[in-house]
């Protein structure tokens, strides 16, 4: 079985396969390599829609060269806590970000996020979003009011009262139920379009059909992400109880 870095070759079948609609278990046996580095190496460079064997191969190499030549850390940036490795950290971090993206979410949006999970505090300022990611105050504040509106980060001020932006335990349940609730508007619209199109016609059967399936995923959606907050969030007490 071939181990080390991936070569030329293997990312121009990487390439082929994702091409094919491949899923990365079979693209990684046929290269004789576990299906994490397949994934891994999709996912940072630039995912399944967008992997050119080209440009991973450039990237791969640019990274190697870092690694030899490391770059003086950017001025203001904060040290790495706990002995971690920077360069593993902000890999990881764009692979979480690509990761963010492929659900739908903007690039930006996915970038603010990720730096904000990131960090042992679970949260940032704006300046500190602006520093670390090298991005216009503006570029932070659209993102920031988008992931409010789904729910995803919520605005504090600390004790020298600067709006800090958090993402705590509790994101993943507010934005399951925001999308709960769009999702539901969604069932309330199709019901409308029965009406409009007629209860039986192909056209409105068709709505219904659709009405019918967001509504059982919408309620099922909500129910476990109730479920899940009260068994990984709750009291031992009040979940055995």
């Amino acid at each position: 079985m071939p181990g080390g870095r991936l070569t030329q070759q293997e990312r121009q079948q990487i390439a082929l396969g994702l091409a094919d609609g491949l899923a990365y278990a079979e693209i990684a046996r046929r290269l004789e390599r576990p299906t994490s580095t397949v994934t891994r190496e999709v996912l940072r460079n630039g995912g399944p829609a967008a992997y050119r064997a080209d440009l991973a191969q450039r990237a791969t190499g640019h990274r190697a060269q870092r690694r030899r030549h490391p770059a003086a850390p950017a001025p203001g940036a904060p040290a790495q806590p706990h002995g971690r490795d920077p360069e593993a950290v902000r890999a990881y971090e764009e692979v979480f970000t690509t990761v963010l993206m492929q659900s739908g979410m903007p690039k930006m949006m996915s970038r603010v996020l990720a730096c904000i999970y990131t960090t042992d505090e679970g949260s940032l300022t704006a300046a500190e979003l602006v520093r670390r990611l090298q991005v216009s105050p503006a570029s932070v504040s659209k993102a920031i009011s988008f992931l409010e509106a789904q729910g995803m980060v919520r605005r504090e001020r600390d004790e020298r009262r600067r709006e800090r932006y958090i993402a705590d335990d509790d994101i993943w349940y507010q934005s399951m139920m925001a999308s709960a609730r769009a999702t539901a508007q969604l069932v309330e619209i199709t019901l409308q379009g029965v009406g409009v199109l007629g209860p039986g016609t192909p056209a409105g059967t068709r709505m219904e059909n659709v009405s019918r399936f967001l509504d059982f995923v919408s309620e099922s959606m909500a129910r476990a992400a109730d479920q899940a907050r009260d068994v990984l969030h709750g009291k031992p007490d009040e979940v055995s109880g």
